[in-house]
């Protein structure tokens, strides 16, 4: 399999860390999106990352859906998100929070990198900022509760939830340095801090 897209990509990052902790090997493409667009665009008609090839040539797009067909390859005893029920929908719901955070994350830095100076609304990046800020709160909260061997989403193993909280929170620490995550969230940081010493996370750093 093939997984195109940058690590800095929190999207490429949260499925790379599912593939390995699932033990699925795949090539990662480390492809600048927008220096070789073509790279990306002969495999995905919107030429986004993440982007994951698999073996039989089949294409995933967009991390969701690549996350879901991850775990249904593996089996509800292995998946990262439950099957149904109370427990799936928290999952769910801790994830979702994860990847709004990672969103408003990137919608701030975009708002400040890609438009002129003249033209940067900032406003729009401190309403982005804020959400961000609300997001990292919820999970610093439910990092509080795991404590130190805890999960966010309160099971007995390992989520969706945690790897794309860890990503999330990682990322808003690299996209938006002022913000300084680690000490306005210390029980995130030290969950992520966990998480990120193990072999699924050290497989697919951070840049």
């Amino acid at each position: 399999m093939k997984l195109f897209g940058s690590y800095r990509s929190p999207f490429v990052r949260r499925v790379a860390i599912t593939m390995n902790e699932f033990g699925m090997p795949f090539e990662h493409m480390d492809v600048p999106v927008f220096d070789n667009p073509d790279e990306v665009n002969v495999h995905n008609p919107l030429t986004r990352v993440p982007t994951l090839v698999l073996d039989d040539g089949e294409v995933l797009i967009e991390s969701y859906a690549m996350l879901d067909a991850l775990d249904d390859m593996v089996g509800s005893e292995k998946a990262l998100i439950p099957e149904s029920g109370a427990e799936r929908r928290h999952v769910m719901r801790v994830t979702a929070a994860a990847v709004g955070t990672m969103d408003k994350t990137q919608w701030a830095a975009y708002e400040a990198r890609f438009h002129p100076k003249e033209k940067v609304h900032q406003p729009w990046i401190d309403h982005n900022d804020n959400q961000v800020k609300g997001g990292l709160e919820f999970l610093n909260g439910l990092a509080e509760e795991a404590g130190e061997s805890g999960w966010l989403a309160d099971g007995e193993s390992m989520t969706q939830a945690d790897i794309s909280g860890v990503v999330a929170y990682g990322f808003a620490g690299l996209a938006r340095p002022k913000m300084g995550v680690a000490e306005a969230y210390p029980a995130l940081a030290a969950f992520a801090a966990r998480m990120e010493a193990t072999a699924p996370f050290k497989a697919s750093p951070l840049p």
